[in-house]
């Protein structure tokens, strides 16, 4: 079957498939305004929403990375600088910043501000680590990432001293909580 423009959709389905250069693909970036849907009593977008955004933007960077389905395994140092507004333009910039044999430890920012002034301030960062996996939910391998400029190289070390801290620390374990 052919397009509007008279190509294939084979050969349609072979661009979107082309490789890209590999900082284009270790990088995602959404753009949008923060509607009053997602906003608390307060007139400030609740923090759910916000971490909602945030896993959406690191999986789409983990997927586009790792060209596998991704699952979100851990959630970590998230801090809220400051609120985010209704109206406001929000950003978020996930980057993969290491990476393991089947797992991808990414780095979200999020900044906002009004459009209209044209600055944007962080509000909100944090850690997150994804998992690629196959049609079977068995984690996969995915491409390795080195950091070649200072500031990959410090987001890098930065993401091995949370994991070393995390698997520091006893695992909760279910049949140890008491309701």
């Amino acid at each position: 079957m052919r397009g509007r423009d008279g190509t294939t959709r084979q050969k349609n389905a072979n661009i979107m498939n082309t490789p890209q250069n590999p900082i284009e693909r270790s990088e995602v970036t959404f753009r949008f305004l923060a509607e009053p849907a997602a906003v608390n009593f307060g007139g400030k977008v609740h923090g759910g929403s916000l971490m909602k955004w945030i896993d959406e933007v690191a999986y789409a960077c983990a997927a586009t990375w790792s060209g596998r389905y991704c699952v979100t395994v851990s959630v970590g140092n998230i801090r809220f600088r400051r609120p985010i507004l209704v109206g406001n333009l929000v950003e978020l910039r996930a980057r993969i910043v290491a990476t393991g044999r089947t797992s991808m430890h990414i780095h979200v920012s999020v900044h906002a501000g009004d459009p209209k002034w044209g600055e944007l301030r962080q509000t909100t960062d944090c850690l997150m680590v994804f998992v690629a996996v196959d049609e079977s939910n068995h984690p996969v391998g995915v491409p390795s990432f080195e950091p070649k400029t200072d500031e990959q190289k410090a987001l890098a070390k930065y993401a091995m001293d949370v994991k070393a801290a995390l698997d520091a620390i006893v695992e909760l374990k279910p049949e140890n909580v008491t309701n």
